[in-house]
């Protein structure tokens, strides 16, 4: 099955690669905007399944389909429940609302695979798209954490932290005021809820807050450490393969 996955949110994409992964399906391709699609479609042959993110960083995906004729099966993935419906109107197979759950993909994949392997061209009303986005809904993600301590119930808000972290097999969150806390969500299960252009995924173990940077030092191997503010309990080091993307991500 030839698979490509269309979205402007990176980590977001390279999330959804792994849990693709995890079914056996491979998507090497990723495309993270329209006019890159659009390029792409022009001079590629077309997939047999599209993960197509309704809103993109330079506009709406379904602009994709006025210019290429594109013949693939789609699955949307949305944080728009409004979106939602639009969907059926083309030929798609299913739709999944952000965070992604994996029990939702295995589904969306498994109707996929029960279709019949013909391919048709996708079709749309663009007009009536264009009047469901004159007011469109913003994308909502996190703006506060509650934690236990002890037999409370605490409140931290989002631009409080300076860093998220795992650490045996735990989630926590630094905040400026010098303290951790235990969260219940797992690094992956964070790459939908915090706000991109705030925090960024450096490594396997580390989310940092792009206002808590106190300095960006060059380190071994090609690598970046970051000074905070206040968080200095260990180093803390942009991955290799993650250093251009931080690069990008901070301007």
């Amino acid at each position: 099955m030839n698979v490509i996955i269309i979205e402007d949110e990176k980590p977001s994409a390279r999330r959804l690669q792994r849990m693709l992964k995890s079914l056996e399906v491979k998507a090497e391709t990723m495309l993270h905007s329209v006019e890159e699609s659009i390029e792409w479609f022009q001079n590629n042959e077309h997939p047999d399944l599209i993960f197509l993110d309704i809103q993109l960083s330079d506009g709406l995906s379904f602009e994709i389909f006025e210019a290429v004729d594109i013949n693939s099966a789609v699955i949307f993935t949305t944080a728009y429940d409004e979106y939602a419906l639009q969907a059926f109107k083309l030929n798609s197979i299913d739709y999944l609302l952000k965070p992604i759950d994996e029990d939702d993909l295995k589904i969306a994949v498994d109707k996929f695979n029960d279709r019949a392997p013909q391919k048709q061209s996708v079709t749309l009303d663009f007009n009536d798209i264009k009047k469901l986005l004159v007011n469109p809904i913003e994308r909502e993600y996190k703006k506060r954490f509650s934690v236990k301590v002890g037999q409370h119930l605490k409140l931290i808000n989002i631009e409080d932290i300076e860093c998220i972290y795992s650490e045996n097999k735990g989630t926590y969150a630094h905040t400026n005021e010098g303290r951790n806390y235990l969260l219940d969500m797992t690094l992956d299960q964070l790459e939908d809820e915090l706000e991109p252009h705030v925090f960024f995924r450096i490594s396997r173990k580390y989310y940092v807050n792009i206002n808590a940077i106190k300095d960006i030092i060059s380190y071994t191997n090609s690598r970046l450490q970051i000074k905070f503010n206040h968080y200095n309990e260990q180093e803390v080091i942009v991955a290799r393969e993650r250093v251009k993307d931080f690069k990008n991500w901070l301007e």
